[in-house]
């Protein structure tokens, strides 16, 4: 989970009507299940200068359901684009003991939140792939498969879902499939207090 150079992130989504049958049939497939939990994501930017070129810098903390202590990954995406059948990023992550302190720094270096993404997520792991279901407050479930071609296609066949259901898009394309399907607005994070 910790890259120290760019990688070639490879990924696709798909909407998910019954998780429950897609967790049984990854079990079935041997997949291991290596987080349940919440998993925040926030975007920051500074001016505008990652927005105009297209990257992201996020700070992801993961807050386990089973109460072990929280973690983080800082990370860098470059510009997306797709090869192939998948969406592609370059990216550069780091694990965090201490995400709280992470958020601090940033906001303190005069980076701005831009996004908030606040999600139950469980993460599984079969062969190479990482497949993630993800819960949002008000939005279709959504199941991400990352890793490499061959990987991403037998994480794909395990799911039971069919091939054409995967995309090579991003969760906005499923915000907007999700409101004109149901006419309401999607919500993507916890309402602050």
């Amino acid at each position: 989970m910790s890259h120290s150079a760019p990688s070639d992130e490879l990924e696709v989504k798909a909407k998910v009507d019954h998780p429950d049958g897609v967790r049984q049939q990854l079990e079935r497939a041997g997949a291991r299940l290596e987080f349940r939990g919440v998993m925040l994501d926030r975007r920051f930017d500074r001016d505008g200068e990652f927005g105009a070129r297209d990257e992201v810098l996020r700070l992801r903390i993961f807050r386990p359901a089973d109460g072990a202590a929280a973690f983080g990954m800082l990370g860098w995406k470059g510009p997306q684009s797709q090869r192939g059948d998948y969406r592609h990023r370059s990216e550069v992550e780091t694990r965090l003991t201490d995400p709280d302190a992470a958020l601090a720094i940033l906001q303190r270096a005069g980076f701005a939140v831009t996004l908030r993404i606040d999600r139950t997520v469980e993460v599984y792991r079969l062969g190479e792939a990482m497949l993630r279901l993800e819960w949002y407050p008000a939005m279709d479930v959504l199941l991400e498969v990352e890793g490499a071609p061959a990987a991403i296609e037998q994480a794909i066949r395990a799911t039971g879902l069919p091939r054409d259901r995967f995309l090579p898009q991003s969760l906005p394309h499923f915000v907007q499939m999700y409101e004109t399907r149901t006419g309401r607005s999607a919500r993507l994070a916890e309402r602050r207090s």
